[in-house]
This record gives structure tokens, sequence and C-alpha cells, in this order.
């Protein structure tokens, strides 16, 4: 039997797909702030509003504000602006922004490529670095997050610099605005979280063609993403394990956390569990402990779907540390030979950002740790058999 929340998101979703957004947005609004609650009061001072970190984090003093870009600041969204975008499709909508042009090495390739199959057509960028070994490379796939790009994408993480310096193959995936509004990974989409259908087996096919076509190693394939980003790899992940190696999950939900546009909202707000889904290769984490866009809870979730894989570990080592100006907790997972199977950062005052990223890309936060050099490190112990 289904509960009242369920049955109630499952109402605004009718209503969404109907286009009735006002009914909607008050009956999703009912069943997050329920009449019991002691400060309903002063929400409804507020009303159709979320309030959340919709802005790019960039280092900046948010006391001052420049001719370039606004203070940081917290945003407030209207509800119904929020169903309005992902109802489209999207999620919710975020800035605009025109990274940088990405710097390349002499010798180095930033190739413009195009894959087109039975499961549709995407654009992707490969970075080809100029010190190529003389074996087969590793292969990372990065999957942006909402309105971004994979130029802004690569920008921001830093993550060709270090192909460069640990010699390996980068593959940055595009989504269009046709298939998504808002540019984002369709996590929330049934169609979307399984294997040999929608957009899991998209990638997977742009894996084989650069697999196919260039120098890549078949055994150390990687996929790694922000937001939603995030949640397309962790679904790759549980989809193809016979294709990636291990996979990282920044800032991203668990895979079956949403099956339509409601539960994806109510996901985001931290109303998802880790369910009986698994992510069955090697997984690595990063959460902001202060994210207002999707819930640290949802980290959590993603380190339990990976657990579930039912790994031999040994040992759980548990350390707080600084870098950057940011503390952060790391838990890690390692089996018998001390190899870390998962791993699970939480950045203490992050937003939703990549941690430790250049600001001249979106949704980066250059304090805490370098996320992208953790991701690498923890990818490339892993290899499939």
């Amino acid at each position: 039997m289904t509960n009242p929340f369920t049955r109630g998101m499952a109402r605004a979703t009718d209503l969404t797909r109907s286009g009735k957004l006002t009914e909607a947005t008050a009956l999703i609004r009912s069943l997050l702030h329920p009449k019991s609650d002691p400060q309903k009061t002063d929400r409804a001072a507020e009303p159709d509003t979320i309030e959340g970190s919709f802005t790019r984090v960039d280092g900046m003093d948010p006391k001052k504000q420049t001719a370039t870009g606004p203070a940081l600041r917290k945003a407030r969204k209207g509800l119904a602006e929020t169903l309005r975008g992902i109802a489209a499709g999207g999620m919710p909508p975020r800035g605009a922004w025109a990274p940088v042009p990405v710097d390349l090495r002499a010798g180095a390739q930033f190739l413009s490529l195009t894959h087109s199959g039975p499961h549709g057509r995407r654009d992707y960028r490969l970075y080809v670095p100029a010190a190529r070994p003389d074996a087969p490379m590793p292969l990372i796939v990065m999957l942006h997050g909402c309105t971004q790009t994979p130029e802004d994408f690569a920008t921001g993480t830093g993550m060709n610099t270090l192909a460069e310096e640990f010699g390996c193959l980068v593959a940055w995936p595009a989504q269009p605005g046709g298939a998504n509004a808002q540019k984002c990974w369709n996590w929330f989409r049934p169609e979307d979280q399984g294997r040999d259908r929608g957009e899991p087996a998209l990638i997977a096919a742009i894996v084989q063609d650069i697999l196919r076509d260039h120098p890549a190693d078949p055994a150390r394939v990687y996929a790694a993403g922000l937001s939603a980003g995030g949640a397309a790899a962790a679904i790759l992940g549980a989809a193809y394990p016979d294709i990636f190696a291990a996979v990282g999950v920044h800032s991203g939900l668990p895979v079956g956390s949403a099956q339509d546009v409601p539960s994806a909202f109510a996901a985001m707000q931290g109303g998802a569990g880790a369910g009986d889904r698994r992510v069955r290769v090697p997984t690595i984490v990063f959460h902001g402990s202060a994210d207002t866009t999707v819930h640290p809870a949802n980290g959590k979730a993603v380190l339990a779907q990976a657990m579930q894989s039912g790994f031999d570990h040994t040992q759980v080592l548990v350390s707080e540390s600084l870098a950057g100006g940011r503390s952060y907790r790391q838990t890690r997972h390692d089996d018998r030979s001390g190899r870390s199977m998962a791993e699970h950062w939480v950045i203490n005052g992050a937003g939703h950002a990549w941690a430790g990223g250049n600001p001249s890309g979106s949704y980066t936060d250059p304090k805490g740790p370098d996320a992208s050099r953790e991701m690498l490190r923890f990818f490339l112990q892993h290899k499939r058999v």
C-alpha cells in the first residue's frame, strides 16, 4: 500500500504533465511542509519559495559585487518556476556561464567527435594528451551538470591537466538542449536508468567508439560526474560493470531515487534512500555539507548502494583534515590488500560545486580537497578483470 506522500507525489506528477502547475505547486508544498509543522506560520509568509544555492561558487567575497558578476548569495527560486523548468525536461534552472577557452598543451588534442547509433546521437569532446604512453591509456568519461558544457566542465574540473600528468584519455559527452531543457542528464526517467536503453546505452556506445578508434585500455574505463552527471555516473556503475571499472559521484543522487519530475524534486531535497539498487563497481562520492540543491543525504545513499555490492572489505578508515581552507571528513572502505573500494568525502561548508575546482568554470569551489585528483587516484587502483 502506498503512503500519503507517495500518492500525493503521483498526483503532482499528473498535474505537472497536464500543465496545472499552480495546483502541482500547492500540492508539493503541502506534502513537504505539513500543516503540523511548527514553522508553518513563518513559511506562509514566503509562498512558493525554495531556498538553495543556485549560483556558482567561486571564492568571491559575498560582501562585494562587481560589474563582472553577482555577489555570492543564497537565491530563492519559486517552486512554480522550478516545476516549469523540470516539466520541460530540465532540473532547477541555473544561470548561464561562459567559460574561458580550454588551454591545451603543445601536442595535445581536444577533438570534437560525434556518436550516432541505435540509441541516438551525441556530440562529445575527447582529450588526447601530448605525453602518450606506449601502452593503451585509461579512459575517463566526464558527465557535466545541468546548464554546463563539456568545455565549461573541463575548465572547472581541470581533469585534462591531470590526464596529461597521468597519461589518460578523457571523454566529455555533451547533453543537448533538445534532450533536456537545462542540458541535464535525465537520471530521473526510468527509460534512462538501465542497461541497453536510453542515455546509459548512448554513453556506453561512445566508450565503444573510443575503444575502437583510440589507444584506450578497455580494462581501465571510468565515469565521473557532477549533480545530474553524478547521478548518471552512478547509473553507469549499476548498468555497465562490464565496461566501467569504477565511478565517481560528485553532488549526485542514488540510482532509482526518482521516477518522474515530482519524485526527482523530492529526492533532491533529501527524500530518497538507497533502495534495493546497486552500484556494482568501486565508487567514490563527494558532497558538500551545505549543498542546498542536492541534499547531502544523497551522497550517503550512493555510498550505501555501492556497499550493497558485497565486496570483501576488512577495514573502515575515517580521517578528518583540512585542504584549501575547508575541513572535510573522508570515510574509506578497503579490501584485504589495502585497496580502497568505496569512499565518501563530506566537505564542511561546501555547496553545490566541484571541490577544488577552477573558478573559471561554473559550479566550482576552489576551496577544499581536489576532487579531480582524488577521483583519478581512486580510479587508477581499479582494473576490470
